[in-house]
């Protein structure tokens, strides 16, 4: 955005503001947004919401046994609740996340939650696999109020403070995906496969009171159609060259760390290792400590060291890759490659998060969506070559095809920085 342009939302053509009179371009934040800042304790409650949300799409993946023997259905029906989350959840990236920037922000999460609350409780007491289908896919679809929280955290917060507030919100987000196995497998020990959904269900509903109570109002000045906002989100693609090379950059690094979560079940309970489902599911919860870096990326990057975090991250990605290949042999080894390459992951995405949130403050919810929706691509194309690449060769080609892929995202980094490079020498 450049200053002195005339006040119209990204990718609306002659679309206006209902505003008098047209403020400029680099002034489109909402006016209503406080700029103040949020307190600590507002965001912590905004990150232990988007872990509810996040971690409730993963609760099937330890259960689904247990789920086949109780709603007497096989487990390849049972595997499909998986797919199903998964494609609910970037049907609601791409229809409902741009909606944070044409309605009241707190009012949109909260309403989301409490719908992926409701999707919890179907799934809680289902009887039938259509019931937990349709439970899993309210959940799914609406579980993307984490991600109109996070934009919410980057909007409200005071200008040089937004990557620590989306770093804070990102933090509790990834824990919740990380610990939501862990839960959900424990919790069934206690008191059966569904006991997960109730208990998230509750926790959701009460978090979403609260954050009605204690998140301030934030909207939007745009004022367009339904239709026309999701129609621009492609002019948001071709109008921000670097949203495509940070949007590239996230979906390759986030493809080549999905290799490793396709691959290393496999791996851990062959014969080098020969670990059951409750140590694999403990040593995944070695990732939790990546999620600290999201917090640590946001601080550099509000000191404007985004560029050399994500340097950084995405050499440590490669070297990770090194240290889960010898990982096949050694479970020190591996336990380091697990760390380093949730470190580089949070390093990569949080730096990418703070640099597509200022190409234009005005459309965070529609660039979020964007990115999102790539980073998601990332997942699921990794999570298939990985599969692919241990079919043919097993652990030494999925650490090839990891590293490959780091290899991409360095030069997707590369074109990054040639887009930045005419912006610093003009400032």
């Amino acid at each position: 955005m450049v200053g002195g342009a005339p006040a119209e939302p990204s990718g609306f053509g002659n679309t206006r503001r209902m505003t008098s009179p047209p403020s400029p371009a680099g002034a489109s934040q909402p006016a209503a947004s406080p700029r103040r800042g949020l307190s600590t304790p507002v965001l912590l409650l905004m990150a232990v919401a988007s872990g509810l949300c996040a971690g409730g799409n993963y609760f099937n993946q330890p259960l689904l046994h247990s789920i086949s023997v109780s709603l007497r259905i096989s487990e390849d029906l049972a595997a499909l609740t998986v797919t199903l989350a998964q494609v609910s959840y970037a049907l609601g990236l791409v229809f409902l996340v741009p909606l944070g920037d044409k309605f009241e922000r707190r009012g949109l999460a909260v309403v989301l939650m409490l719908l992926a609350a409701a999707g919890q409780f179907v799934s809680g007491f289902s009887g039938s696999l259509g019931q937990l289908a349709l439970g899993t896919a309210m959940a799914g679809l609406f579980s993307v109020a984490a991600q109109v929280l996070v934009p919410t955290a980057a909007a409200l917060s005071a200008p040089r403070h937004s990557g620590r507030a989306v770093g804070l919100v990102m933090s509790g987000l990834l824990v919740g995906i990380l610990a939501a196995r862990s839960v959900a497998g424990l919790l069934s020990g206690l008191g059966g496969w569904n006991l997960v959904y109730r208990v998230s269900g509750v926790a959701m509903l009460l978090v979403a009171l609260v954050l009605w109570r204690v998140l301030p109002p934030s909207r939007s000045e745009l004022r367009a159609s339904y239709p026309a906002i999701l129609r621009s989100l492609g002019a948001l693609v071709v109008q921000h060259p670097r949203l495509r090379s940070r949007s590239l950059l996230g979906a390759l690094s986030f493809a080549s760390v999905s290799v490793l979560f396709s691959t290393m079940a496999l791996m851990l309970s062959g014969p080098a290792h020969g670990l059951d489902d409750t140590a694999i599911g403990l040593i995944g919860l070695a990732g939790i400590a990546g999620a600290l870096m999201a917090n640590l990326a946001g601080r550099l990057a509000d000191r404007g060291y985004e560029q050399s975090v994500t340097a950084g991250s995405v050499l440590l990605l490669g070297a990770s890759w090194y240290l889960l290949w010898l990982g096949g042999e050694t479970l020190a080894w591996f336990l380091a490659g697990m760390l380093a390459i949730d470190l580089a992951l949070q390093g990569v995405h949080i730096s990418n998060q703070n640099v597509v949130y200022q190409l234009d403050p005005a459309a965070r919810s529609r660039i979020n969506s964007v990115y999102m929706t790539s980073y998601f691509i990332g997942a699921a194309s990794g999570s298939a070559l990985g599969a692919l690449a241990w079919r043919h060769g097993g652990w030494s080609s999925a650490c090839l095809l990891g590293l490959a892929l780091m290899l991409l995202a360095l030069g997707a980094l590369l074109w990054d920085r040639r887009l930045a490079a005419p912006r610093h020498a003009n400032d």
